[in-house]
């Protein structure tokens, strides 16, 4: 079910027609991916249940795993409170990244020992 309500009220204009999307797996909560959506790919993604980005590289929409198979199952999709960012719960089909790893997020920065 959509919530038109919330979708009435999402922001694409603070970012000049973007929004973040965040990528979480439904079954864990691990990070996943950040990408960008513009209300095309939203609906989009609404419409197929398989999460679509619009890509700033290739100045399209860019449908996740169209090349590599490993598409992202959408469970749930969720605005934050300012409406203007998305966090997309999702059952990957493979590795999210296209490095092969499972998620993007593998570059350690820094970490703390506890």
């Amino acid at each position: 079910m959509i919530d038109k309500a919330v979708l009435d009220k999402l922001d694409f204009e603070k970012l000049g027609g973007l929004m973040p999307a965040i990528v979480v797996d439904a079954s864990n909560n691990q990070l996943l991916m950040q990408g960008f959506m513009n209300q095309e790919a939203l609906e989009a993604t609404l419409e197929a249940r398989e999460v679509v980005f619009y890509s700033r590289s290739k100045k399209r929409l860019w449908l996740k795993g169209e090349s590599s198979e490993n598409y992202l199952h959408v469970v749930r999709v969720v605005a934050d409170c300012d409406y203007d960012s998305l966090l997309i719960e999702a059952r990957p089909a493979g590795p999210t990244c296209h490095t092969g790893a499972y998620s993007c997020f593998h570059n350690v920065l820094m970490e703390v020992d506890s």
